[in-house]
């Protein structure tokens, strides 16, 4: 049989493990919905600081939505099982395409590498440090989106990490900082190293340091210098190389300033390429560069402006004495050739960039509708190109959730922005209704993401407010947000059981037929030996008896034993005898 956490999310198969938890996939059973369920190993459940963090740092991770970022949906604990609830990823990890592919061309690494910064940034905007950014770390979709997970709580124990005395796990070895390796402050630019050792083993498919044991590599993150990607891989463009060893400076303070500025220089190198070509990029060493190669033997070399024109009294080289002579003009031929071939490159390059236009800010779009966007665009000479409908809480279906380049960063005129569309809530199944009772509906309907519709009654024998039938019917697949309508029970054919009441006080016996769904009726009193004053003697209806709800139940109460009669004679009168009636409001119950 499958575990059931919180009576809520059913286990069913393990589909991952790290160092610290092993995660499973899940159905919850409240959204009707897969999810993953990262558990924390029962190693660590007894260190209370490392759960406490554990906990803490994940619900301001369930904080942040971004489409690059898995989203964290719940964290919780059922006895010594302490759990996180996260968004289910159809997909792979970063490090198991390295390992099956090896070296990535480069385009796809600069394209990860925006999405996987891109979730920095907002993670840093809001004030969270991931301090282990991995490639087992980023999730890729079938469809290449990149995303990244535990946000604050990947702290994994392994071979390959490292331990301080205050503050736990630092990171993991092959990927952190120089300051993370010292044990010292650890920020945004920390989180920028890593990325930037991530590029570098997409682009080489190996991490730059590597050892015995993880002291001898983090070693090696303080004091070994990097070697550059280009001397392990060909083919990699220099600025890229460039971008990748800024990123991976042991001082943080020469790194970019920001995961923004990182993705601004991957930006403008996306950019050049497209424009000029991968020979540009490759700094003259593409497809489309000339190769100079020096002459053949027995070809006669012609005069040029270089030339000191003395004659070859030689002949056609071979072994005359003006070949050496002949060699060095070439050499010089070559170096002269590639220089003006070089400022060339380079003034096609200045020329693009300062013919690309004015540099301005982007615009915020977010919340237009498309038409709207374009309309501004128009007006500021940029483009606009529609990219993904992703689902959002916050903006409403068909208006533009967010954009990249992002809002306030500097893009040229002339530049295209894309812009993705909201979906609204996107679709849901409807949850099970029936049998739930009316108060209750409103707060479960808002947790799957819908809403009470209308409410109408039907005569029925089930308690007052019960849910009979619903529109849409359970298990529909519809929009969230959608208004559920809802047919109740108004209790009119209801029954309740008559409680036993003889021997109680007329008080307790009116709260007992209260609570039944039941009325105190008619109440007469007699004298009676048997019971005490103010105590149930009689009740109309069997204890047990089933009948209509709302119905009232007549009670006669013990006015206590009957007073004594006194008879007295006098002198005067002869002795009289006078018979008391009883009290009785019902004839078929004598007294007693």
């Amino acid at each position: 049989m499958s575990k059931v956490l919180a009576n809520r999310y059913e286990l069913f198969e393990r589909v991952g493990e790290g160092g610290m938890s092993v995660v499973y996939k899940a159905k919850d059973r409240l959204l009707n919905r897969f999810v993953a369920i990262k558990i924390l190993k029962p190693e660590f459940i007894s260190d209370q600081k490392f759960i406490d963090s554990f906990r803490r740092e994940s619900q301001n991770a369930a904080s942040m939505s971004h489409p690059n970022i898995v989203n964290i949906y719940d964290v919780g604990r059922e006895g010594n099982i302490h759990y996180i609830v996260m968004e289910l990823i159809e997909g792979r990890a970063l490090s198991d395409y390295i390992r099956e592919q090896g070296p990535m061309a480069y385009p796809k690494v600069i394209a990860l590498s925006k999405q996987i910064a891109s979730a920095l940034a907002f993670a840093h905007k809001n004030h969270i440090i991931h301090r282990d950014v991995k490639p087992h770390n980023v999730m890729i979709t079938p469809n290449g989106t990149a995303k990244i997970t535990d946000f604050g709580i990947a702290k994994a124990v392994n071979a390959a990490t490292i331990v301080d005395n205050t503050d736990g796990i630092v990171g993991s070895v092959h990927y952190f900082s120089p300051e993370q390796a010292r044990g010292g402050y650890v920020d945004e630019k920390s989180d920028i190293y890593s990325l930037g050792i991530v590029m570098y083993e997409m682009l080489t498919g190996q991490v730059p340091f590597d050892g015995d044991n993880p002291v001898n590599i983090a070693l090696q993150h303080i004091n070994s210098e990097m070697t550059p990607p280009s001397e392990l891989v060909s083919g990699v463009p220099p600025a890229l190389e460039h971008i990748i060893m800024k990123c991976c400076d042991k001082y943080p303070v020469n790194r970019y300033a920001s995961a923004d500025d990182l993705i601004e220089a991957l930006n403008n190198l996306e950019f050049v390429g497209s424009v000029v070509g991968d020979s540009v990029l490759m700094g003259g060493s593409g497809r489309n560069t000339t190769q100079i190669r020096p002459p053949k033997q027995g070809v006669p070399i012609a005069k040029t402006d270089y030339d000191d024109g003395e004659s070859d009294d030689e002949g056609y080289g071979g072994e005359g004495r003006k070949e050496k002579e002949i060699n060095k003009k070439n050499k010089k031929r070559i170096i002269i050739i590639a220089a003006i071939a070089a400022a060339v490159i380079l003034g096609l390059v200045a020329a693009i960039f300062l013919m690309g236009g004015e540099e301005i800010k982007a615009p915020d779009f977010k919340g237009m509708t498309m038409q709207q966007a374009q309309d501004m665009a128009e007006k500021m000479d940029i483009k606009i190109k529609q990219g993904e409908e992703v689902i959002s809480d916050e903006v409403d279906k068909g208006l533009i959730v967010s954009q990249t380049p992002e809002a306030g960063q500097t893009i040229k005129t002339g530049s295209t922005i894309t812009v993705n569309i909201s979906k609204g809530l996107g679709d849901g199944s409807v949850p099970d209704l029936t049998g739930k009772m009316k108060d209750d509906l409103s707060d479960y309907l808002e947790a799957a993401g819908f809403k009470l519709g209308a409410v109408t009654t039907r005569a029925s024998d089930e308690p007052e407010g019960t849910v009979l039938s619903q529109n849409p019917k359970a298990g529909t697949e519809v929009e969230k947000g959608t208004a559920i309508d809802v047919e109740v029970s108004d209790g009119s054919k209801a029954k309740a059981e008559v409680p036993y009441l003889v021997g109680k006080s007329l008080d307790d016996a009116e709260n007992e037929l209260s609570t039944s769904g039941l009325k105190t009726g008619k109440i007469s009193y007699d004298y009676s030996s048997s019971y005490a004053e103010g105590e149930v003697m009689w009740q109309q209806y069997d204890a047990g008896a089933s009948i209509d709800k709302g119905s009232s139940v007549k009670l006669r109460v013990s006015k206590g034993p009957e007073p004594t009669t006194t008879t007295t004679t006098t002198t005067t009168a002869p002795p009289t005898t006078t018979e008391t009636e009883p009290e009785y409001d019902d004839p078929d119950h004598p007294a007693d």
